[in-house]
Parts: C-alpha cells; sequence; structure tokens
C-alpha cells in the first residue's frame, strides 16, 4: 500500500484521509498547527512551517513517501520538482501544484500560452501599481492574493468619486496583502464579468484512461468564501461542453494525475476561466451528500493510485451550506445538531477544528433528493439544515 504526505490537514484534507484509511493507505498529515482535522484521521502527523523549504525537506526525508498531495497554497512549491527527481510522485504533478498554488503562472498560463477566455487583468506589487491596474481593466474590478485560499483577500473595487476609488484601492490592497497565503506580496487587479453564474467542474485527469468530468457545481459566495453550493448546476450543453474543453486544455498543460477544481463564469457572451485547484474543491463538498457514484476525495484518490475510473454518474440532486462559527473560541461548542439530524434526506460533517473565529468554516449541512427535485429546493433545505446549528 502506498504511503501519502498530506501536505496541508483542514477539512477537505480530512475527508481525503478517509478516503485513504477505507482503502487501506498510510497517510501522515502535515500543517501548522496541531490538531488540525486530517490530523485527527492520519496514521502520523508532522507541525511544520512548509513554507520553510529546509523545514520541508527534513519531512520528505524522514517518511520518504510514494505520493506528496498538497491541500493549501502555502508550501514552498518549488521544491517539488526535486521531489520528483527523487522520485516520488508529486500530485498532480510538480507544475500542476508549482502553478496552480500562485496565481500568476495559471493565469498566464490559461490566457496567454492556452488562448482561453479570462476576464481583462493586471498585476501589482504596490498601491501605486494596483491604482494604475485599476484604470486600465476598468471600474468595478476584484483585487485578489495571488496566494489565498477560499477567496480570502478578495475584494470589490468601486468609486464614484476620485476620493472615494482612493480609499476603495487602499483598502483593497491591505485586505488582500493581509488575506494572502505565504511570503508572495503581489495582487491580480481583474476586471468584473458580468456573469449569470459560477460553476466549479470537477475534473479527473488519469494516467491511463480518459479525463473524466462531474457534473457542473453551482455555488453562491460571501466575503469571498462559498456559502451554499448544489449539483447539478443549470447550465446550457453549449456552455459546458466549452468549459470541458477549457478545462481539459489547462489540465492536459499541467499534467499528472488527480482531481482539479476548475472555476468558470458563464455569461452571455460565453465561458470565461476563472481560476485552478488542484485538488479536491471546497464547493465539491456536495458530493459528500451522496450526489456521484464516487465524492470528490475518493475520485481524487483513485486517480493517483492509478485505480481506473470508468465513469462518474451523477446519481442524485444534492446541496451543501456551510456552519459558520459566530465567535472566537479555543474550545468550541456545537448546538442544534440534533435538529439536523433529525432531518429527512439530510446530513452533516463537523470538522473538528479546533479553535473558532466569526465566520469561520466549521461545518457543512448536506441534503440530497431525486434527480426530478428541482435544485431550488435541495438548497433552501440545506441552507435551513446549517442555520440550525450555532457555534460558540
Amino acid at each position: 500500500m502506498a504511503k501519502i504526505l498530506l501536505l496541508g490537514s483542514g477539512e477537505l484534507g480530512k475527508e481525503f484521509v478517509i478516503a485513504a484509511q477505507r482503502i487501506g493507505q498510510t497517510v501522515i498529515a502535515v500543517d501548522s498547527y496541531q490538531n488540525a482535522p486530517a490530523m485527527q484521521v492520519a496514521h502520523a502527523f508532522e507541525v511544520i512551517n512548509m513554507l520553510d523549504g529546509n523545514a520541508l525537506d527534513t519531512i520528505v526525508a524522514k517518511h520518504n513517501p510514494d505520493f506528496i498531495v498538497p491541500e493549501i497554497e502555502a508550501i514552498r512549491t518549488e521544491r517539488f520538482y526535486d521531489y520528483e527527481k527523487q522520485g516520488i510522485t508529486v500530485v498532480p504533478s510538480a507544475k500542476a501544484a508549482n502553478f496552480t498554488m500562485n496565481r500568476k503562472a495559471i493565469r498566464d498560463l490559461a490566457a496567454k500560452e492556452l488562448g482561453l477566455k479570462t476576464a481583462n487583468y493586471r498585476y501589482a506589487t504596490t498601491t501605486e501599481e494596483l491604482r494604475k491596474g485599476v484604470l486600465e481593466v476598468g471600474i468595478p474590478c476584484v483585487v485578489k492574493p495571488l496566494m489565498s485560499s477560499s477567496g480570502k483577500g478578495q475584494s470589490t473595487i468601486k468609486g464614484d468619486t476620485s476620493a472615494e476609488l482612493s480609499a476603495s484601492i487602499e483598502k483593497a490592497w491591505e485586505y488582500a496583502v493581509a488575506g494572502s497565503r505565504g511570503d508572495v506580496v503581489e495582487v491580480i487587479v481583474e476586471a468584473f464579468v458580468k456573469f449569470n453564474s459560477e460553476i466549479t467542474l470537477l475534473t479527473v485527469t488519469q494516467n491511463n484512461n480518459r479525463t473524466l468530468f462531474c457534473a457542473p457545481i453551482g455555488h453562491r459566495q460571501e466575503r469571498g468564501d462559498y456559502q451554499e453550493s448544489w449539483q447539478p448546476a443549470k447550465i446550457s450543453d453549449k456552455d459546458l461542453y466549452e468549459a470541458q474543453d477549457m478545462a481539459e486544455k489547462v489540465t492536459e498543460a499541467l499534467g499528472g494525475a488527480g482531481l482539479f477544481g476548475v472555476e468558470f463564469f458563464i455569461a452571455d457572451d460565453g465561458v470565461y476561466f476563472s481560476e485552478l485547484s488542484p485538488r479536491p474543491h471546497d464547493t465539491g463538498m456536495v458530493t459528500l451528500a451522496g450526489t456521484q457514484n464516487f465524492n470528490e476525495f475518493e475520485l481524487h484518490l483513485r486517480a493517483i493510485l492509478s485505480l481506473p475510473i470508468f465513469e462518474i454518474t451523477l446519481e442524485k440532486t444534492g446541496a451543501s451550506a456551510v456552519i459558520l462559527a459566530s465567535e472566537d473560541s479555543s474550545n468550541p461548542t456545537y448546538t442544534g445538531i440534533e435538529k439536523v439530524a433529525a432531518l429527512p434526506k439530510t446530513d452533516f460533517r463537523i470538522f473538528g477544528k479546533p479553535s473558532s473565529r466569526p465566520y469561520r468554516r466549521m461545518g457543512v449541512a448536506l441534503v440530497n433528493d431525486t434527480l426530478e427535485t428541482p435544485i431550488e429546493d435541495v438548497v433552501e433545505k440545506a441552507i435551513k439544515a446549517a442555520s440550525l446549528v450555532t457555534v460558540k
């Protein structure tokens, strides 16, 4: 059986470890703090700063894993090329992990090398460069750190007067820098795309089989983070084929095997590539509701291990809604779980994070129903279920 070094041990990593445990794999979970969710179910764990290349080298040498599976962005990813030379498989590949942990690399690959349709964009390393970029791409526009997760540090720049615009730019810069992961102080500013919906297309690349796609997942965001996701998202066949074509092109360019979360905007004038994660996606937690024959974590694991995946089938409609903390706590408590448990066709996950803060994602409510059930009804039930749980 394989030995897997999991770099990042949040809720997505926890579900990945559970999937790995079910088929006898060994997992060492790594993160910057003790008792992270994935550590609670892994065979062993390590606590290091993964931006410290020497510390990362030491852990890799100590455990000599068969696979290195990144779960977060804040990793010294350039070391991955050396690990591949040592015969360790980096998931999906060293190139994929290195490119997609930084929005600059993946955006330039998509827009400049592959010619995919994206929002107009610029980069900035200072507030003055950001101001110049804002004027070039137009207002309103979106500012994001080059390295962040779950929408952290993302904001929209607006302003009717020069004073309002200047204040908005300053605030966006400070927020992006504060929300950035890693040691890269740089942001991307994007023209605002007037989109009708956002989707995540979970894309599975395989070593010896064809690329597969899950049914598209829709989602809603607040504060740069997803609040609800649902599967399947409503999308025309034309737009779906266009998204699948883009996803296949970019994942093929990155190489390797595994599950990618590829994000798109769906607009009147077609499909825009937005972002890509080389791992299970937070919006894909909806697959834990039993919407597919394999959830996204099982798909990622099977692709990594070169276990053939013949097909991905949509079995049910489903929705997820996040359970958020309401205050700071070093010992979070949960009330209302029994109310969720009493609901039909409803489940939940509590991630087991050792501390909470306002709006921190602490769990998720999951609802499924038949394929004939309107997706709006399923989403409404998930939101209601999540609202029953209070975290303090």
